[in-house]
């Protein structure tokens, strides 16, 4: 997967949220670090280690 790819990937990912530009900006974020953006709407993460590994100061999931 390429860069340019993250916003198409992450615009699905996050179409079922009511939290779309958190959803959104975590997810780009994400996907511009690790390439890769789990299949679905909400988990798959174990697919992109890299996106599921990547934790907020507080040990929480940083990517959508």
């Amino acid at each position: 997967m390429e860069t340019q790819e993250c916003p198409g990937k992450c615009q699905y990912r996050c179409s079922q949220t009511q939290y779309k530009k958190p959803c959104l900006f975590f997810c780009n974020k994400c996907c511009n670090k690790c390439l890769c953006v789990p299949p679905g709407f909400y988990g798959n993460k174990q697919i992109c280690p890299c996106y599921n590994n990547w934790k907020t100061k507080r040990g929480g999931p940083k990517c959508p």
